[in-house]
Order: structure tokens, then sequence, then C-alpha cells
């Protein structure tokens, strides 16, 4: 062992930064719980009471205007150097109270924090790839897109994802990125040396097995005692089913979407479902706080700080919004005939499309869309939902995976249960219908469908 000391560049995300990712990440109930904790801990902001309906301005207006005119409200109302003689209003026991009340508030870690976190030595490339897996987690803390759907999805070459993947699964909690249960499992006993064991056989092998506690059969397979498999099970029992457990949210709430895709005339419009989130603007008692030019410095650079935090979060919360809007029109641009036909009439999408048409950056496409939906004409849909792989047509036209799943479907539910269709049957009635698709394919969706192999939905 030796000690060397040496110097690397590393890329490191500011607290304001990451503020604006989560910002950007968070669903519409998760952004109201970080707006309300916003203003309980900035005594900058304020939220503005409605004047009603017909004379409330527009929203991207209003926060435009605050936006533009912080800068110079700072300029007006922070004194720069201290009047000789001047008296504070404010007491050093109301200062502790504020300064307790403001400063008491507890960040919940998230799992994309801490995932980004332990990447934060990798080269920027790396960075943006395990942003794009972290942002793909379920909340149990799986990978359930297949790698090479979601590398498609975003334009970047699979073996990129997959050597990212393989450093993001490395990562803590042992066992997050996983692709199912088994994995997750074994990952966390690989973790712990023990990726030859008895308990990692059983895993990869007799996982079905081992759920029904047939400990008696798994034994007498794999040729051990029956003492063996119990003591292996109770070890499997030990381990985390879902690493993202401890990030989760504790109270379970119902999906609100975050966009309204409403029909308008001949098209379609995008609203943001934001009705019930409030309005910010900077408090005006604060400004004539800031404007009395009291002696207490400490006390005016603490409000000095709290108002750039005020400007920083109004803004990311304007780019959210923006960003969001940008991304649903699109979506709506392309995908319209599936709004007014419905899932027979869903293209092929990828959010590197997307990307290149609001200007940003595809992994900030992927943060924007993930765990938020939809409310349209055809139902309720999460937004990844619309980015989807597709295949050509024989005329040339593209169809997405979405449209052959369903294809299966209807082909399954109208088949004879005496004689029905094979995989390789239903490649052959897609070809006939002008899409070439493979048979492993088909077996893949038929799986995501729920839909048994032939011989098993065979009846008499």
């Amino acid at each position: 062992m030796e000690l060397i000391a040496g110097v690397a560049q590393q890329q490191v995300l500011s607290p304001q930064m990451q503020q604006s990712l989560q910002l950007l990440q968070a669903p519409v109930a998760e952004l109201r719980q970080l707006v309300a904790s916003e203003l309980a801990a900035n005594p900058i902001l304020e939220e503005e009471v409605s004047q009603g309906k017909d004379s409330q301005p527009d929203e991207a207006e209003t926060h435009r205007e605050q936006n533009g005119s912080l800068q110079d409200e700072w300029r007006d109302y922070m004194p720069q150097s201290l009047p000789q003689g001047g008296v504070s209003s404010w007491s050093s026991e109301d200062e502790e109270k504020r300064n307790f009340l403001f400063e008491s508030r507890v960040a919940r870690p998230t799992l994309r924090a801490l995932l980004l976190e332990q990447a934060a030595g990798l080269p920027p490339a790396e960075i943006e790839l395990v942003e794009l897996i972290a942002g793909s987690l379920d909340e149990d803390g799986y990978l359930r897109v297949p790698v090479a759907e979601l590398a498609f999805s975003v334009g970047v070459p699979e073996k990129d994802l997959e050597k990212a993947l393989a450093k993001v699964r490395s990562f803590e909690p042992a066992g997050v990125a996983a692709l199912d249960l088994a994995d997750c499992l074994l990952l966390q006993l690989e973790r712990k040396g023990e990726g030859n064991s008895l308990a990692a056989r059983i895993l990869r092998h007799h996982l079905s097995q081992l759920a029904r506690h047939r400990y008696e059969e798994i034994a007498k397979e794999i040729r051990v005692p029956v003492a063996d498999v119990s003591a292996a099970a109770r070890h499997i029992a030990t381990l985390e089913p879902k690493p993202g457990r401890p990030f989760a949210e504790a109270d379970e709430q119902g999906v609100i979407p975050d966009l309204l895709i409403i029909p308008e005339g001949e098209g379609f419009v995008v609203r943001l479902n934001e009705d019930e989130l409030p309005r910010l603007k900077i408090s005006s008692e604060y400004k004539e706080m800031l404007a009395g030019r009291g002696e207490n410095e400490e006390l005016l650079l603490y409000l000095r700080d709290k108002l750039k935090g005020a400007r920083f979060f109004l803004r990311s919360l304007e780019q959210r919004r923006q960003t969001l809007l940008a991304i649903g029109n699109e979506i709506v641009a392309r995908q319209e005939d599936f709004f007014r036909e419905g899932p027979q009439a869903l293209k092929p999408l990828i959010m590197a499309q997307v990307a290149d048409v609001v200007g940003v950056h595809v992994t900030t496409v992927s943060r924007a869309v993930s765990g938020k939906y939809a409310e349209t004409p055809q139902g309720l849909f999460e937004l990844r939902y619309f980015f989807t792989p597709g295949f050509q047509g024989a005329d040339g036209s593209s169809v997405s995976n979405e449209t052959v799943k369903n294809a299966i479907r209807e082909m399954v539910d109208g088949e004879s249960r005496r004689s029905p269709l094979s995989d390789q049957e239903i490649v052959e009635v897609l070809s006939e219908r002008g899409l070439k698709v493979a048979r492993r394919t088909i077996a893949k969706y038929r799986e995501q469908l729920g839909i048994l192999p032939s011989h098993l939905r065979k009846s008499c």
C-alpha cells in the first residue's frame, strides 16, 4: 500500500443546479411540496394572493417580470454600506428565532442525487449517461426499460450505455438498477462476495420454486441437504428486494397529470396542470426591510443571500414550465394521429428528435418526462409512453412497437382456443401486413403483455 498525490478534474453540481434539476424532474404533486418547502425556508418569497380569474395576468409574463425586476429591486433596496449611527429595528432575539425557522429545514435525499454524487469522478459523457439511467429508474430502484430500447430512444450507442449501467450497478444502494428481482438479489450477493454461493445458485435457477417454499424440490434437483436450502432461503430473505424503498415518498398519492392536452378547434393545445400551485413573488415587507438601511450588517447579508436564492428558484420554475410546454407541444405535433385515433396510430419517436427541436440536451428531455403524466382525449398516459422505437413498413411508413403490441393482443384475443397462434405464425401474419418483426421480438412483446406461450393457451 502507498499514498499517492494527484490532480484530476471533476464535475460537481452546485446546490443551485441540483435544485434546478430537482424542480425539472419533480412531478406536479412533488413540485407542490418543493414550493411549499421553499416558501417556508426563504422569507423573501411569499404567495401571491389571487385577484380573481378575470384579473389574473398571464403566468409566464408574471414570472418574466419578476425575474427581470429582481436585480433592479436589489440595487434599489440593498444598501452597499451602512450609514453611521444607523438603528436596526431587529432585536437579537428576533433574529435568532428567524434564523432557526428558516435554516432548520432538512432536505430529503433522493436516489437520483445519491447516484449522481457517486458518479462525480466520471468523465462528463459518462455522467450524462448516469443521469439518463438514474432518471429511468422506477420507485423501487429497478431499470424496467430494456437497455437497447433506452439507448435507441436517446440516440446513444448501446455499448456506451451498458458500460455506464455497469458502473451504476456498482453504486450504493446495492442492487440498484437491477433488471428484475433475481438480478437485484444477485447483485447484493455478489457485493458480499457470494456470487457463487448456494443462495446465488437458487436465485439463478430456482426462483419460482423458492417463492413457493418448495425447498425439498430444490434440494433434490441440486443435490444438497434440505437444511442447507432452508438456510440459504433465510439468508436471501435478509436482502433488500427494493433498493429504492428508503428514498420513496412515505405517502402514496394518486397520479396527477402534469400536462393537459385539450382539443381546440381542429387541433390540440397543451397546458400545464398548475392550478393548485402557489404563485410566488418577492415579499414587499422584506423589500422595505432592506430599504431601511439598518445597522445589522449580518442580517442584511443574510437577506441578500435569500434574495439570490429566491431569484434562482423563480427562474428555475419558469425554466421548468417552458421546457415541459415545449416538449408537450412537440409530442402533440408528432403524435397528433394518436390523440385523434388512439394507440394504434402511435408513431415511432425518440427523445433525441424532440431534444433537437426544443434545443436542449437529450438528458434534459429524459429528466423532464420522467415520472410525469399527460391527460389526453385518449386517457391518462405517462409521457415516456410517447417515446417508442418502431418498425419500417413495406410501404415505407413507420409503425411504433406499441402498434405491434396492440396487433399481437388483437390476434390472440381473436384466435381459436383449440389452435392458438404460435410466435412464428404471428410473425407471418404481421409480414403479410407489411411488417417485418423477428420471432424473438414477438416473444418479448408477448411476455410484456402477459400472454402465455401458445402451448399453454391451448384448451381442449
